[in-house]
């Protein structure tokens, strides 16, 4: 597990007595995530999520709480951040900014079938809709601008041909955000992490029921389609080669498309879109991987996954949008 701040059944008492959840009966740490400390917080009243943030500060976090409690209230199954008995959603805990928030049904499907994506397309498109009024704004903060600083960081861990990709990529990223076929891309809050491990089922595996989706904590305003295309690229493929499987696919899209129909110029701009999906976690990975931060226990993702990705979407293995 990667915690970064331990915290003790002292400590969550001490938390939860600013609180009306109840009492502590059990604090259990997640044994996932690379970039928060999570526990799971079982009380007298109910089960919750405790997470202590490492790399969002107190200024940012306000956009993904609010952004949680928006659509919480507007019913799409995301967590739902706790209020403080004086009303606050965001705490402190060991020196560091931390939240409560309800614990969803259901566990991660790492090996998902059609009517698995046919549920998770649809509630994204419902859930940039309920966006479509939240009033805060914040650039997605692993965007355009994080690529191209994070590039010549990471160039130098990979062989030529594969530093060579990576630099043409952005250019080509950098050219495609000044076209006004960019600027066409509906766009607002997005979760921009919306993996396989960040969606619960309920249900059985033949007869899932989506119970939620889970960590906000990369989500900031962005296209809908660079959403979307995080979504594909994990949901939709065959995981050993990264290639698409049609069946995943349609159902994604289709769903997706039937609750917010998708505009020419998003057609039009799918594959730069997907390359770019691909290419940010492509980029994360290195970073992970070459450069971690301290943890007791930490183990960064492959990034080699998301270069065959890129390759592949590069050239021009992609399922069309409906």
């Amino acid at each position: 597990m990667a915690v970064f701040t331990p915290v003790t059944e002292t400590d969550a008492r001490a938390l939860l007595a600013d609180y009306t959840l109840g009492e502590l009966r059990a604090l259990r740490g997640i044994p996932s995530g690379i970039e928060n400390t999570n526990y799971f917080l079982t009380t007298s009243q109910g089960e919750y999520v405790l997470t202590l943030f490492e790399r969002l500060t107190r200024e940012q976090l306000p956009f993904y709480i609010d952004l949680m409690t928006h659509l919480a209230e507007l019913g799409i199954p995301v967590p739902h951040p706790q209020a403080t008995r004086d009303g606050r959603r965001l705490a402190e805990l060991n020196g560091k900014p931390c939240t409560i928030a309800t614990l969803l049904p259901g566990k991660c499907e790492m090996s998902p079938q059609a009517a698995h994506c046919e549920q998770v397309g649809a509630t994204l498109a419902r859930m940039h809709l309920a966006g479509r009024d939240f009033p805060s704004v914040q650039p997605n903060l692993l965007g355009l601008a994080w690529w191209q600083q994070t590039a010549p960081v990471v160039a130098p861990y990979l062989d030529p041909a594969a530093a060579a990709m990576l630099r043409d990529e952005v250019d080509v990223q950098t050219a495609f955000a000044q076209t006004d076929a960019c600027r066409a891309l509906p766009q607002g809050p997005a979760h921009c992490d919306l993996f396989r491990d960040n969606v619960l089922f309920a249900g059985t595996r033949e007869a899932p029921v989506l119970g939620g989706f889970i960590d906000f904590y990369f989500a900031g305003c962005d296209t809908w389609l660079f959403d979307l295309a995080v979504c594909a690229n994990d949901w939709c493929i065959t995981h050993a080669s990264g290639a698409f499987r049609p069946e995943l696919a349609q159902a994604l899209l289709g769903a997706y498309a039937r609750v917010r129909p998708l505009t020419d110029a998003e057609r039009a701009s799918w594959r730069t879109v997907l390359r770019a999906a691909a290419l940010r976690f492509w980029m994360s990975r290195l970073r992970d991987f070459h450069l971690p931060r301290p943890a007791q226990t930490l183990t960064p993702h492959d990034p080699t996954h998301f270069e065959r990705i890129l390759r592949l979407r590069r050239d021009g293995d992609l399922f069309p949008l409906p």
